[in-house]
């Protein structure tokens, strides 16, 4: 899918703020860790941070896990967290290392979140989805197709937004903010975009 992003300006791609918190000790303490593997190649470390959230960060309802994490450290700390928290965290993750990574999301039953990430030399930004996978359920990190966890049914109101943004939607951040268990959450988020 070609996103559109919401700035030109890749040090966006880039930044750090409260969601994002990747000069958190944790996150740069982890982002090393999975460096350290890679040896400097920026596709072997973003599909090493991709991997390590999709599959060692359970999803929340996968797990009945209804601990609310939101900032990237807090993901990485308490190990849980919806598509939107795990997809803070990837992001925090590539960025630690100077890999430019942004927010895209799915309309399907509720709003899904992803993440798009352009490694160095590239044009082109390739949307990856750390939700983590189970039965029906299998997103691989790809740079030559997308490889979802979920495909978007038109004829049931279901849609990709082709905008790329520069830090989580703030009605995104709201929701996980404010919610005070899953039934809220979804209400909150069936409500944003």
């Amino acid at each position: 899918m070609k996103l559109t992003p919401v700035t030109a300006d890749e040090s966006a791609y880039l930044a750090a703020d409260d969601v994002v918190d990747h000069t958190h000790p944790l996150v740069r303490e982890t982002a090393a860790r999975l460096r350290s593997g890679t040896d400097g190649d920026p596709a072997a470390y973003a599909r090493a941070a991709y991997e390590f959230v999709r599959d060692t960060i359970p999803h929340s309802a996968d797990v009945e896990d209804w601990r609310i994490t939101w900032r990237a450290s807090d993901v990485l700390a308490q190990r849980v967290g919806i598509c939107h928290a795990k997809s803070h965290a990837l992001v925090a993750l590539l960025r630690a290392e100077g890999v430019p990574a942004g927010f895209c999301y799915q309309k399907l039953n509720v709003l899904h979140g992803l993440i798009a990430v352009r490694l160095p030399g590239s044009r082109h930004w390739v949307r990856q989805d750390a939700r983590g996978n189970k039965p029906g359920v299998n997103a691989q990190f790809r740079l030559d197709r997308e490889q979802l966890a979920f495909p978007v049914w038109q004829e049931k109101g279901e849609c990709d937004y082709p905008v790329l943004y520069a830090a989580p939607h703030p009605v995104v951040v709201r929701a996980l903010r404010q919610a005070t268990g899953p039934a809220r959450l979804w209400q909150l988020l069936d409500t944003a975009l």
